[in-house]
């Protein structure tokens, strides 16, 4: 007899895991390693190659993406986790027609990125920064944003982007 698991038969842990969610409002259905991030998931089973593997640690959100529209780190999220929830990346923002998202456009406006590695995660974390209500003064928002690492320290024009787009989005 098995005690481990109840005498039933025993799972491999590395046989694959169907998991269904939605990505930027289309529905994915993936077998995949349980093991799987959700930032690899996005890069190599989608192709969705915006969010950055910067750390693969967690400390500098190049992967940051939304969940439920909430931030979330992508490389420390399982995308077994992401059963039956909604993701946003960066290639959801903008309308189908083209229009970017306010926090976009505010990033091109104030020149808030210089090489562009951490933009996608930048930008993400700066949406949740704004809808979590975390984005009422410079502080407010450097503090929020503090989880995102530019290494061309772009991050006075970054806080002014928050502050341009937090006006955009209120209204909308």
């Amino acid at each position: 007899m098995n005690h481990t698991n109840g005498g039933g038969p025993q799972r491999n842990p590395r046989d694959s895991l169907n998991v269904e969610f939605a990505i930027n409002g289309q529905r994915q259905r993936l077998s995949l390693d349980p093991r799987t991030t959700l930032l690899d998931a996005m890069r190599e089973h989608v192709g969705l190659t915006g969010s950055k593997k910067g750390c693969d640690q967690g400390q500098c959100g190049a992967c940051t993406v939304l969940v439920d529209g909430k931030r979330v780190l992508s490389c420390l999220t399982l995308a077994a986790s992401m059963q039956g929830r909604a993701v946003t990346t960066i290639e959801g923002l903008a309308t189908p027609d083209g229009t970017l998202h306010p926090m976009q456009q505010a990033f091109i406006d104030h020149d808030a990125f210089q090489c562009g590695y951490c933009t996608p995660g930048q930008i993400m974390s700066a949406i949740g920064c704004v809808t979590e209500g975390h984005a009422s003064d410079d502080a407010q928002i450097r503090e929020y944003m503090s989880g995102n690492l530019c290494r061309c320290a772009a991050y006075p024009n970054i806080v002014a982007a928050v502050k341009q787009a937090k006006t955009s989005m209120e209204r909308a």
